[in-house]
C-alpha cells in the first residue's frame, strides 16, 4: 500500500542550515515512526492463534494494525 504524504515545505525566509535542520528532524521523525511500526508488528507477531481468535483478529490483520500504530490512520 503506498501513502502520499505532503511533505514540501515553504522554505522562503530560511537560511540552509535551517532547511537542513527541518531535514534531519524530518528523517528523525520518519525513522522513529518505522521503528515503532518494526517493534509493534514484532510484538503483535508473537500472539499464537487462539489469542489473536480472542481479540478478533487473524494474522493478516497485523501489519494494518501497526501501521495505524506508528503512522496514525
Amino acid at each position: 500500500m503506498a501513502y502520499a504524504h505532503d511533505t514540501h515545505h515553504a522554505a522562503t525566509g530560511l537560511s540552509l542550515a535551517e532547511r537542513i535542520g527541518q531535514l534531519r528532524a524530518d528523517l528523525a521523525t520518519r525513522i522513529a515512526r518505522y521503528r515503532l511500526y518494526r517493534e509493534t508488528l514484532a510484538e503483535l507477531s508473537t500472539l499464537g492463534p487462539r489469542e489473536l481468535h480472542d481479540l478478533g483478529l487473524n494474522t493478516a490483520d497485523l501489519p494494518a494494525l501497526a501501521r495505524s500504530a506508528a503512522y496514525g490512520a
